[in-house]
């Protein structure tokens, strides 16, 4: 898929307020400086459509971008920000709850992991419960870039055995760098092929 267009189009934390239209909607979500900016200004070949910040936490909206004038690209608010009062992250976390739960037009929830990082078990416990409410997920590995790729493989590998401990399957996993443009043309391609069967 090639991206010719990409343009902001409404951020809010209610849900009701989302742009109408049956679009469909493929949105972003991860742990706070997991790189959800850099990689949705990777995949759409924008260098600021996302805002990127070395202070985690930077996203606590429902961000709307219109793609090709066909799909929406939705960047979801980072969760999991220990610095944050609890009030606050239990706000974040109703945003993004009233989002995947009522929001009918999305179509893939993308669910990004630190591939440097070890299993977390905030990630582990949000992708059970997206299974048990049979919310269609993916999952993206950032920062590829980061580490050799035999510690890359390992750390994936790992993290494939940890979730299928408690899953029979898993679901579509891509390995992307923001860096290195590596993982884009899959993604973007996952997304084409469900866009031409809906």
């Amino acid at each position: 898929m090639e991206i010719k267009s990409a343009t902001f189009e409404i951020s809010n934390t209610d849900v009701t307020k989302c742009p109408p239209g049956n679009k469909p909607e493929y949105a972003f979500v991860g742990r706070s400086n997991v790189g959800k900016s850099s990689l949705i200004n990777m995949i759409t070949g924008r260098k600021a459509l996302a805002l990127t910040s070395q202070k985690p936490g930077k996203t606590t909206l429902i961000n709307h971008f219109l793609i090709n004038d066909e799909w929406y690209l939705v960047d979801l608010p980072g969760y999991g920000f220990a610095q944050r009062a609890k009030s606050e992250r239990e706000k974040i976390w109703s945003v993004i709850n009233n989002y995947i739960h009522n929001r009918e037009q999305l179509t893939n929830l993308f669910v990004l992991l630190d591939s440097r990082l070890e299993p977390q078990k905030i990630d582990l416990q949000f992708m059970e419960k997206l299974g048990e409410d049979g919310i269609p997920f993916s999952i993206i590995f950032t920062k590829a870039d980061k580490l050799s790729k035999s510690k890359l493989a390992e750390n994936i590998n790992n993290y494939k055995s940890k979730l299928l401990e408690t899953w029979e399957e898993l679901p579509p996993v891509f390995i992307t760098s923001a860096e290195k443009k590596d993982g884009r043309e899959e993604v973007l391609n996952y997304i084409d092929e469900i866009n031409k069967s809906l």
